[in-house]
């Protein structure tokens, strides 16, 4: 194999820093370690992760497009990587462990098939750029975390195998109705069982799955749920208010980890230990790899096999999408009762409101558009669907209208084209 290629970060693969000696807990995903004691579990989680990194040689995108995504994918590859942590956790559960060398489940083979770059793999680079498409983004562009969410939402759409069912949550808001009638679909608006066809089971890749009947008393069929919430904390930085909220994320049984970066460059963020953030790193360039003729996938490159990266927590940059897994109902139950008692947590705000239903209408307070740090006093933010400002005088609270409808059309795009200002705060690297 090639070496790997660092693209602009100067550690070289012995050069990474080893994981700090420090009594305090370790969260990664959900899960909390002694870095103490068990440092060798810690790294072993890590590894286990999929690793998406900038690949090259690959089969032109579109046929004559990039063979490399070197300097633009790092998003791109961010979402591959929350994505993949939520197909593992689907197929083959959060305590699943990676072992170098050791024959592979079938499960883990299909997931990498899904990932490996090339046209017709469901989640390949090349299927995201040209998926992007459609939303505007020409390939070679770089992303913003929405973008990716929105692109990752439409391509699960083709996977029969996983059936996954992709929320992205807009306005920092999570309705909870709107789940349940996504995992749900066959139930109606009251929560009763909409009538099927006789004989009606859902199909696994046209074979028969058990399933109970609605009517039993065991819980109603379930599409496992990829939540995505994107989120802007804060104008130019994060905003101190939503540093501990973010921290515990990180320590809810649903986590998937985030999506963001710092200025120039983006991560897969798993965890923290203190007030560092633990990331994967997608920028470094590997050579694209092609199936085994038994149908193996060559897997090395595609495990962090060194200690993770860290970053201070100040330094991520406030546009992120955080993800989360809910396989059943009452996976979903116990995601939104721990989110309640976040969002009660002294001294901190919550990132994203959680509601039973979708309010019908959304009163203009103020401006958002024009409104600048000056004018909203010592600190002001912009958040996606609410205006929160801070002066030195009192909160200030606002909500932004209902944009649907021809009369809020030109309104709609230029909120969206504001809150996608991501996009503009990373700069594109020269190859």
């Amino acid at each position: 194999m090639d070496a790997a290629t660092l693209t602009y970060d100067t550690l070289g693969f012995g050069e990474f820093e080893d994981f700090p000696e420090t009594s305090e807990p370790v969260w990664i995903l959900g899960k909390e370690f002694n870095a103490l004691t068990e440092k060798d579990d810690i790294l072993s989680d890590v590894t286990s992760r999929l690793w998406f990194t900038y690949r090259k040689n690959f089969p032109p995108i579109g046929g004559t497009g990039p063979t490399s995504d070197t300097g633009w994918g790092c998003m791109l590859r961010c979402g591959q990587m929350i994505l993949g942590e939520a197909l593992v956790c689907r197929h083959l559960g959060r305590d699943w462990r990676w072992v170098r060398g050791q024959p592979q489940r079938g499960e883990y083979i299909s997931i990498l098939n899904a990932f490996l770059d090339k046209k017709d793999s469901y989640y390949s680079l090349h299927q995201i750029a040209q998926m992007g498409v459609g939303e505007g983004k020409s390939i070679g562009q770089w992303y913003g975390p929405n973008t990716v969410a929105q692109v990752l939402k439409k391509l699960t759409v083709f996977d029969s195998w996983s059936r996954l069912a992709v929320h992205v949550a807009m306005d920092n808001t999570v309705v909870m109705e709107e789940i349940k009638r996504l995992c749900m679909p066959w139930l109606d608006y009251g929560g009763a069982a909409c009538a099927e066809p006789a004989g009606w089971m859902p199909k696994h890749n046209g074979c028969l799955e058990g399933a109970c009947a609605l009517a039993e008393e065991e819980t109603a069929l379930w599409k496992p749920l990829l939540l995505l919430i994107p989120l802007r904390l804060g104008l130019s930085d994060i905003n101190k208010a939503y540093i501990e909220t973010l921290k515990q994320c990180f320590q809810l049984p649903q986590s998937l980890g985030v999506i963001g970066g710092k200025p120039n460059s983006a991560h897969y963020f798993i965890g923290y230990v203190g007030e560092e953030l633990i990331y994967l790193d997608p920028h470094t360039t590997q050579s694209a790899v092609e199936p085994c003729e038994d149908g193996q996938v060559p897997d090395d490159t595609y495990h962090c096999q060194h200690p993770p990266c860290r970053m201070h927590i100040c330094e991520i940059d406030p546009s992120v999408a955080a993800g989360f897994f809910c396989r059943t109902e009452d996976d979903f139950d116990d995601w939104c009762m721990r989110i309640r008692k976040l969002s009660h947590t002294r001294g901190s705000l919550p990132m994203f409101e959680l509601v039973d239903c979708q309010p019908s209408h959304f009163a203009c307070s103020v401006d958002v558009l024009n409104l600048t740090p000056d004018e909203a006093g010592i600190q002001s933010e912009v958040r996606c669907g609410r205006a929160h400002c801070t002066t030195n005088k009192a909160p200030f609270k606002g909500n932004f209208p209902d944009v649907r409808g021809d009369r809020v059309h030109d309104f709609s795009d230029r909120l969206e084209r504001f809150f996608d200002s991501e996009d503009e705060e990373f700069e594109i690297l020269s190859l």
